[in-house]
Formats: structure tokens, C-alpha cells, sequence
């Protein structure tokens, strides 16, 4: 074998010498092996391997899409469409890692094939510019926002584009563009218009240091996030939409979607519906009620006490002025806790509360029952009041058991009626599961759990002390952030001079009125922010724009107005960007019917799981209001939606800085090329799954990218395809389209691995073979097939050049189905043997075959065939 390629490599340098008539034949032979090295071993019969250049081709081949704009979304009538689109990323400063052009490789793989398989693709690309980011480096560096999105958007754009992705980039947005944000507020105007958008007095996480309100989840032990500052909690005028009026369509329309399990799960426990019924405890101290509710009425023989938020009204009005200074100081404690650390569960997060004085009465005992105020229960869910019931709820239990409550069972487990006591004080179990009623009273004892929920509401709705109702978790959008890099919010206020002449823009005494907010005209659109030397927020809950006096304050018709200063926050512009790349450059509407007709809905969306629950809830609670409205036909955005996984460091962790195990797609680029990059992140592991870095393995795609590029330049590519090679070739075409489909594209590669390799182990690679080939692997490698392409087809370089309309692939059945199978043979009905017979074999062939088979031959001679049974290409059964 040694001999026999020493010879061919001999021959092929010297054709190599001949040729190119400037080296010697030893000048050659010495400069072979390095070529071979840089790009893969030579097809057998074919020329020395010529070096893949991926930095001249790759700069070439995107010069030519650039230039042809190969990729320009356009409908054809009667065609098939498919919108393809990412989770447009916010462009930070530090630019792309190798962990985010995953999702983007996935969608482009879709892309391309779809538009290969004659369909219509829309395939865009934007950025979701505002953002708290770019203004803290304002602040740091007194570098406008402005500026340094734009920077770092240029730097993503190059970025992505080194990377061959498909996108339509005449379609491209910010959400900071002036004709975006126009559009935004205009959404915005819907809302108010339509009483959705409403101002209201919240408690909120008010994060001096940020100038900002916070979310629950930004919140760590009473600091923020980022920065550690601390929070208080206060109330503050907030601009809130009201999600909560779309609560049942956000959950029905979940049906139909093919969307991640855990995705819909988590959306439906986000929108939280609960069942159940709302109950009134009568008070002595006031003519009020406290009103809460519960999805457990069954268990309402079983309150030992009444749990009030801090921030319930009612504290103020029922507490005794014996309790007064401990409930205040402890309302001033829990300030700075926010929603998630007033609501953990379990030992290690101890229940704090304060006992007002004051006691509610039983709506069916009449029993007088204390009245506690514990942060535990928030003012912003259901009612503000909760029932305590510490024998069937954890949180209750763990506050009874704290200040020495008492404790009653009510519902006991199917089976032990009747052997549980109703004090249990000492115990230290909570039964919070469905049972049998007990300790209950004659009129609900021995009910099931589900019958004494129907008999408790039933019972009440009688009284006039309750009712069944349905509530939910979801809880309205607080829309307001006190900061500068968002959109304003296109709202004024009249404003009332304390003096006649009076200017509000010089400091003179003024009255806002907030209760009298007025819309923007449309034709004043896009309300801009203000250019400003300092960002720095300062502690006014206003914002840092309240500080733009000669930008917030305006004279319209000789009154005064005062422009609102609270901004959008980041979500606003990413509810409905996919909405705008339909139709990007009309100025006389966000998009038209036509556009909403062509291309809605998107048909694939691909992007983080972090997104599970936020993003994807406001942007279709927006859709929502937009279909009602009547500006789309399509009640949901959002067909079909993928995760895809997150790309670890070489070391198993998230890659960030301060790790220092991120990995740029720069450096990958530079020294391998876009495709092996785009192939390795591909071939990983399944898309959705979590995967780690590891640079040394992008050595195998660069070899497989290197064997595809020489087989095109086989010297004896001919004509002639032989049947291994024919069913090998039909059954990768079979699997790759249906792992394409199935977006297993991992599988896909090694597929197209497999028959690279046979082809190149062929003297004559099937020109058939390595055209088919080709297109298979322009997808995942473009820039590889688009090469590979022009030089099958004799390098042709027109605008039509190009691959990526080429129509995809197509497989002959017959041929993906082995003809050749294993047989067992059995013998008097026992296996003894199994023979490789053709599937249209004959009961003769079988049965000659199978008495060549020493195992069957032994229990066989000498003795007279009576009967065989056949079944081609499963059993043959010799009865002798």
C-alpha cells in the first residue's frame, strides 16, 4: 500500500511539474506534504490537494451576496412562505462570543433550505438597542448613549456578517431608530386610547443609585443586582398596562402552538388561573370587610387566624393604638424586601409579622379570629388578605408555628377519618394534598375534597359572605422606567402656575396634574429624547429627565404642559419588531394589510430559554391588542418556537469575563473560517441541548470542510455511479432533509460525513454524487458550497451564480430501503442459524443457502425435508 502511493504521489507531482512548468519535480515533492497537511489527504487519482483559502473565498462569497442581494425577501404569488427569525440581540460593547451565533446558525440552516425548497423566506435581522447598559457607561464615561449603541452596533453587524448568515439586510431596524420608536409610541397611544394603559400609585423596588425601578427578580437581599445598591420599596406614580384584561386569551391561545413543553408550563403557571372563591371575615372595628381569596375553601373550618400585607389600606384603619408602634416599625423593617424574598418558602426563610389588636369574625362560625400583618402576603396579589390555615398551607404553618398559633386540621388523608385530633399544635407536618373533610361540622364532614369546595361556596353565596371566582398570578405590566435610554412615553400634563406669568422651566411654584394626562398628536411623533451632559439619575423617582426642564415643560395655546418623563422600558421596542420587518420602510403605517398578509405568522422563532415567560407573554399580550384592533388577521406571532441551548466555556461555566473563558467568533474566523465555526456549533450536540466549548475538536469539521472542497477538484470525477454508492448517496438525501426538518442537524452532519468519506475513497467520485453532495452541505457550510458550486458548474461568476435557490435535493424510496437482510433459519421451529439473503430471494435460494450453514447442515442431514415455511426477509422455518 506504502509502495502503491509513494508511486501515485510521484506520478501526480510530476503532471503537478508539467503543468505548471516553475518548480522542479524535487521542489514539489517537498512542498506536497504540506498542501496535504493544510488540506486533507488527496482523493485517490486525483491532483495533489490544492489549499482551501476560507479567508478569500468566504470575504468573496459574502461580497457577492452583499453585492446581488441573493438574500432580498420577496413574495412570488401562489409561493409558499416561511418567516424566519431570531431573538435580535441587545448589541452590548463586548460584542458576539461563540455562544450566540448557535441559535442564528440554526435559523440560517432553515433559511437556506426552505429557499432551496422554493419557499419564500423572510430572514431578518435587528437590534434591540435601548437598554440600562449603555446608559450606565454614559454615566461612567459621559459617552452618549447614542454613540455608543451605534459603535456597538456596527461591531455586532460586522460580526454577523463574517458569518454568512442569510439575513435580508434591507429590512434591518433599531429599536432606537427614530422611525421605530415613532411606531412604538404610536402602539403605545392604542393602549391608552383603549384604557389599557392606565397610571397607577405601585409599590415598587426603587433603586436610588440606578434611578430606576427594579423587578422582583433584580433584587438580591435587598440589593440590587447589578452594582449591589440598595432598594427600598415605596410608592410610586406608574404607568401600568393591563395585561391582566387578556389574562384568559394569553393561556387559551397556547393551544395549537408548537412551542417547548417546559415553555408553555411555564408561561400557564406565569398567568397562574386559579378557581376558587372569595370570602369575607365581618371586622368590629369598621363597617369594612376583609375580603380574600382562596382556591382551597374546603379547608375554611380550619383558620386560626387573618393575614393583612403591609401595604393593605386596611392596616391603618383596623389596628389599635396599642399595636400602632409595632406595626409601623415593622412596615419601616420589611421595606427593602422585595416580592420574591417575602414570599420563599421553607425553614431557612423565617416568617416575620406583627399581631394588629384587632380580630375579624368567622363567616360561618362567627368565631373570632386574630388579625396579623406579615409580608408573607402581598398587597398586589388577589386580595392583599389571606385566610390562614396552618394545618394545609406551608407558609401559614411556618408563621403559626413562629408565634405560637394554633394549628387545626380540617382535611385528613382518604382512609384515617376520624384519627386525627383538630388541635395539632405540636405537630410538625403540613397535609396539603386533596382528602376527606373533618373537624368540620356535620354539614361538610366526610366530604371529599372537590365536594366540600362546591358546599363551603355554596354555604357562603347563601350568607351573602362569599362567592366562587376565578383570579389569576398575572399580575398587570408596570411599564415606567425612571431612566434615560428607553422611549419616552408620548404623555403630557397640564400644568397649573401658582402665580399668573409664572414659568415652570425657571423653578417657579407649579402644580402637575397627573390625574389629567393628554396624548401626544401623532403628527408630533416621534417624541426624542433631549440631548443631556449628565445622565446620572439622582435620587428624584422622576427620572433624570424631570431635570430637562426646557424639554419637559412646553406652552401650548398659552397654557402651561409638562411632558412625562418616565421612559419605556427595554421590552416595548422587542413586542413587535417582528412585526416591523415585514414592512420596514413604510412611513405611513407600522406595517400594511399586505405586509401582515405576506409574511405573519412568523413560522419558526428561535432564541434563548430566558425568554420563556417575559418577552414572549408581552409581546403576544401586544399582538393581542393589535389583532382585536384590527391591525393583523393572525391572533397569535409566534407559530413555532425553539431554544436553543447554551454553549459552556472550555471549562463547563458560563462564559463571561470575569471567568475569562469567553471565546470571540473572531478568533475562530481568523484561523479557521466561518463555515468550520458555523459546522462545529451545529455539530456540538442536539441544538437544544447545553454544550461546552472545546477548540480542539474544531480540527474534525475543518477536515471534513477541506474533503468536501477536494472532491470537487477530483481529477476523475466521472459518470458512472455504482449501487453502494447510489443507495449510500439516496439514503443520506432521505436523512439529512428529515434531520434538517426535524432540526437535528448535528445527526445531519455526520450523515453528510459518512458519504463524504466513501466518495473520497472512490478513484471516480460520481460527478451525480458530489453535485447532490454540495448542495447538501451549503446550508450548514455556504460559503464552502457556494464555492464547490461554481466550480462544478466551470466557475461561472454572473448574479445568478449562486446555489442558494438551487432546488434542494430529491430520494428515491426504493433505494433508502436495504434489499439485503438478516434471516433467521430455524429448524423444527428452532433458531439454529442465520444467513445474508436478498429480500425477493426465492424459497429455493433461501433454503440452499440456509443447508450451506454448518449449525442448520448438522440438524438437517440425514433427514427428509417435509415442509419449509418462508417469509422473505424474516424467517425461514425448515421442518424435517
Amino acid at each position: 500500500i506504502f509502495l502503491t502511493l509513494l508511486k501515485k504521489a510521484f506520478l501526480a507531482s510530476l503532471m503537478w511539474s508539467s503543468a505548471r512548468g516553475l518548480r522542479s519535480t524535487i521542489g514539489l515533492a517537498r512542498l506536497a506534504p504540506r498542501v496535504a497537511m493544510a488540506t486533507g489527504t488527496a482523493p485517490p487519482g486525483s491532483k495533489t490537494a490544492i489549499a482551501y483559502d476560507c479567508a478569500e473565498v468566504e470575504a468573496r462569497w459574502q461580497d457577492f451576496w452583499e453585492k446581488n442581494k441573493t438574500f432580498k425577501a420577496v413574495r412570488r404569488q401562489g409561493k409558499e412562505k416561511k418567516f424566519v427569525l431570531d431573538m435580535f440581540p441587545y448589541p452590548s460593547g463586548s460584542g458576539l462570543h461563540v455562544g450566540h451565533p448557535e441559535g442564528y446558525t440554526a435559523t440560517d440552516i432553515m433559511a437556506r433550505y426552505w429557499r432551496m425548497k422554493d419557499f419564500d423566506v423572510l430572514h431578518p435581522m435587528g437590534w434591540d438597542a435601548f437598554g440600562l447598559p449603555a446608559e450606565q457607561y454614559a454615566i461612567q464615561t459621559g459617552t452618549p448613549p447614542a454613540s455608543t449603541t451605534k459603535e456597538n452596533i456596527a461591531t455586532f453587524k460586522r460580526q454577523l456578517k463574517s458569518l454568512g448568515f442569510s439575513f435580508d439586510w434591507d429590512r434591518e431596524v433599531a429599536t432606537t431608530d427614530d422611525e421605530y420608536f415613532k411606531w412604538t409610541q404610536w402602539i403605545f397611544l392604542q393602549l391608552f386610547q383603549a384604557g389599557l394603559a392606565k397610571q397607577s400609585d405601585v409599590l415598587v423596588n426603587w433603586c436610588a443609585a440606578l434611578g430606576t425601578v427594579l423587578a422582583n427578580e433584580e433584587v438580591i437581599d435587598g440589593l440590587s443586582e447589578r452594582g449591589s445598591h440598595p432598594v427600598s420599596r415605596l410608592p410610586l406614580r406608574q404607568w401600568v398596562l393591563k395585561i391582566t384584561d387578556y389574562a384568559d386569551e394569553l393561556e387559551a391561545g397556547l393551544e395549537g402552538l408548537d412551542w417547548p413543553e417546559g415553555t408553555m408550563a411555564a408561561q400557564k403557571s406565569w398567568i397562574g388561573r386559579s378557581e376558587g372563591a372569595e370570602i369575607s371575615f365581618g371586622l368590629d372595628s369598621t363597617e369594612e370587610d376583609i375580603k380574600v381569596f382562596t382556591t382551597r375553601p374546603d379547608t375554611l373550618m380550619g383558620v386560626t387566624y387573618v393575614v393583612l400585607a403591609p401595604e393593605h389600606p386596611l392596616v391603618d384603619t383596623l389596628v389599635t393604638p396599642e399595636q400602632q408602634p409595632a406595626v409601623d416599625e415593622y412596615r419601616r423593617s420589611i421595606s427593602g424586601k422585595s416580592d420574591m424574598d417575602r414570599t420563599a418558602v421553607g425553614a431557612s426563610k423565617g416568617k416575620t409579622g406583627v399581631f394588629t389588636g384587632a380580630f375579624a369574625s368567622h363567616p360561618i362560625t362567627g368565631e373570632r379570629t386574630p388579625v396579623w400583618v406579615a409580608d408573607y402576603v402581598l398587597g398586589s396579589y388577589g386580595t392583599g388578605a389571606v385566610m390562614a390555615v396552618p394545618a394545609h398551607d406551608e407558609r401559614d404553618f411556618a408563621f403559626a408555628k413562629t408565634f405560637g398559633l394554633p394549628i387545626k386540621w380540617v382535611v385528613v388523608p382518604v382512609g384515617s377519618e376520624g384519627t386525627v385530633p383538630a388541635a395539632c399544635e405540636d405537630t410538625e407536618e403540613v397535609f396539603t394534598a386533596h382528602g376527606v373533610t373533618a373537624n368540620s361540622g356535620s354539614s361538610f364532614d366526610g366530604l371529599s375534597t372537590t365536594d366540600c369546595k362546591v358546599a363551603v361556596t355554596e354555604a357562603l353565596s347563601a350568607s351573602g359572605k362569599g362567592k366562587s371566582q376565578v383570579t389569576y398570578k398575572l399580575r398587570d405590566w408596570i411599564f415606567s422606567r425612571q431612566r434615560y435610554w428607553g422611549e419616552p412615553i408620548p404623555i403630557f400634563f397640564p400644568v397649573e402656575m401658582e402665580a399668573p406669568g409664572g414659568d415652570p422651566r425657571k423653578g417657579d411654584k407649579h402644580k402637575i396634574c397627573f390625574d389629567k394626562p393628554e396624548a401626544v398628536p401623532f403628527d408630533e411623533l416621534p417624541l426624542k429624547l433631549p440631548a443631556m451632559d449628565n445622565y446620572e439619575p439622582g435620587d428624584d423617582p422622576q427620572g433624570c429627565l424631570a431635570r430637562a426642564a426646557d424639554w419637559r415643560y412646553f406652552q401650548k395655546d398659552g397654557h402651561w404642559f409638562a411632558r412625562e418623563t418616565n421612559t419605556m422600558p427595554q421590552w416595548a421596542g422587542s413586542c413587535w419588531y417582528y412585526l416591523r420587518f415585514t414592512d420596514p420602510g413604510n412611513s405611513e403605517s407600522a406595517w400594511g394589510t399586505q405586509a401582515d398578509e405576506d409574511w405573519l405568522p412568523v413560522d419558526l422563532y428561535v432564541g434563548g430559554q430566558e425568554h420563556a415567560v417575559l418577552h414572549l407573554l408581552y409581546a403576544r399580550f401586544w399582538h393581542k391588542v393589535l389583532f382585536q384592533f384590527g391591525y393583523t388577521k393572525h391572533p397569535e406571532p409566534f407559530q413555532k418556537l425553539v431554544h436553543q441551548g447554551m454553549i459552556l466555556g472550555s471549562d463547563g461555566e458560563k462564559m463571561s469575563k470575569s471567568r475569562g473563558n469567553v471565546v470571540n467568533p473572531d478568533d475562530v474566523v481568523l484561523e479557521h473560517g466561518a463555515d468550520s465555526l458555523r459546522l462545529y456549533e451545529m455539530f456540538m450536540g442536539p441544538l437544544e441541548a447545553v454544550k461546552p466549548w472545546q477548540m480542539s475538536q474544531v480540527s474534525g469539521v475543518v477536515r471534513f470542510r477541506n474533503k468536501v472542497y477536494s472532491l470537487t477538484r477530483h481529477e476523475h470525477l466521472g459518470d458512472l455511479m455504482e449501487d453502494d454508492t447510489q443507495k449510500l448517496l439516496h439514503k443520506t438525501m432521505k436523512k439529512v432533509s428529515e434531520d434538517i426538518d426535524s432540526m437535528s442537524f448535528n445527526t445531519a452532519i455526520a450523515a453528510l460525513m459518512v458519504l463524504t468519506n466513501h466518495l473520497a475513497a472512490l478513484e471516480a467520485p460520481p460527478r451525480a454524487a458530489v453535485e447532490k453532495l454540495v448542495l447538501m452541505v451549503s446550508p450548514f457550510a455556504p460559503h464552502l458550497g457556494e464555492e464547490c458550486w461554481s466550480l462544478l458548474r466551470g466557475g461561472e461568476t454572473s448574479a445568478t451564480a449562486t446555489l442558494a435557490y438551487e432546488p434542494w435535493v430529491t430520494w428515491d424510496e426504493s433505494l433508502c430501503v436495504d434489499d439485503v437482510a438478516e434471516l433467521g433459519v430455524q429448524v423444527n421451529g428452532k433458531k439454529r442459524g442465520s444467513v445474508e439473503l436478498s429480500k425477493t430471494s426465492s424459497e429455493e435460494d433461501a433454503k440452499d443457502a440456509a443447508l450451506e450453514v454448518p449449525s442448520v447442515k448438522k440438524f438437517v442431514d440425514g433427514k427428509p425435508i417435509k415442509r419449509i415455511i418462508y417469509v422473505p426477509g424474516r424467517i425461514l422455518n425448515i421442518i424435517v
